[in-house]
């Protein structure tokens, strides 16, 4: 079973990084040391896998997945709860291109990498960004979960913000809630929006109603 450092080593390869695989390795294993950090919850090495796992399945939907997978890896790799809009985004974008770089990832794949990462902030995407689509669409899959997945995930971010009191967490998370519901469709790409669209508004919708 080819371990998730084994699937970094391999993404950063094929994206071109000349590094040796022991430098590979330890930037593999750094990574999933901040996707393990005590104050993440929701965004931790299971979300990191689910969204691998979709871009793993949908793969052929892109023109470059070895990004795609990348940016995955990059996408929260800097995460704090009290960070204020989308700084975790930004420095997250920033940390990417600058980690590529050292592993001798052309800079012009990194600069993609970070711009990637960087549409995770609202998850909007331009016209025929199928990289961005599929990055995007992978991101927010938990929202077509089950009732269970569902309701486990949107426990686990009430826990990374309890510094926040209830009532600016209901606000602030209502924000989040309608802007999600605003967007033109919740996932770009056919084949995911087909399966899980619907799913996604009723969870919206009806955690937004609670």
């Amino acid at each position: 079973m080819t371990s998730l450092v084994d699937e970094f080593r391999s993404a950063a390869r094929a994206a071109g990084a000349t590094a040796a695989d022991a430098d590979l390795d330890a930037a593999g294993e750094y990574l999933l040391s901040r996707w393990s950090e005590p104050q993440r919850h929701y965004h931790t090495v299971a979300h990191l896998s689910a969204v691998l796992d979709v871009v793993e399945e949908f793969e052929g939907l892109a023109p470059h997945p070895e990004r795609v997978r990348l940016a995955a890896w990059m996408h929260d790799a800097v995460y704090d709860p009290r960070a204020l809009g989308d700084a975790n985004e930004r420095d997250s974008a920033e940390f990417a291109a600058g980690l590529l770089a050292t592993l001798g990832v052309p800079a012009q794949v990194g600069d993609e990498v970070a711009r990637l990462v960087g549409l995770t902030a609202g998850h909007a995407t331009g016209e025929d960004d199928r990289d961005g689509e599929l990055l995007c669409d992978a991101d927010l899959a938990i929202l077509a979960g089950d009732d269970e997945a569902y309701a486990a995930y949107t426990a686990a971010i009430r826990q990374e913000y309890a510094h926040v009191p209830d009532d600016a967490f209901k606000d602030g998370r209502a924000q989040v809630l309608k802007a999600l519901l605003e967007l033109p469709t919740i996932y770009r790409l056919e084949p995911l929006r087909a399966q899980w669209e619907e799913r996604a508004r009723a969870n919206l919708e009806r955690e937004l109603a609670g």
